[in-house]
């Protein structure tokens, strides 16, 4: 059975496949949650809170996502276009959904350094 990222709170828990995530936007002390399906959830808890979840419980199926700055957690297998003058990070599957965010330039850059380097 593929691992499952599971977020409770007092009053929820969501349960959901590493691969179904596109990103993780931070609000303040909340933060979004966008479902490769377009659905988004609103959890209370902060990114870095997040980010150990997803340490803790996926392993090293957790390698997929990567913070960027420090607004964002995204799936590495989304990214599909990288504009650092703009700030622009496109996630997409290509077929049915595209989501664009925008990140600082060092965060970018440090992105699309990884990338390439990974691509060698």
């Amino acid at each position: 059975m593929t691992k499952q990222l599971i977020i409770s709170t007092s009053n929820d828990l969501v349960r959901i496949a590493p691969d179904r995530i596109v990103y993780i936007s931070s609000d303040g002390n909340y933060s979004t949650l966008v479902q490769a399906d377009g659905e988004m959830r609103m959890l209370s808890f902060q990114l870095g809170q997040i980010e150990k979840m997803i340490a803790s419980q996926l392993g090293s199926d957790g390698n997929s996502f990567i913070r960027i700055g420090k607004s964002l957690i995204i799936n590495r297998s989304y990214i599909y276009y990288i504009n650092v003058p703009k700030q622009k990070l496109v996630l997409s599957d290509v077929t049915t959904f595209s989501h664009t965010v925008t990140a600082s330039r060092e965060a970018l850059k440090q992105l699309k350094e990884l990338l390439e380097k990974e691509a060698k």
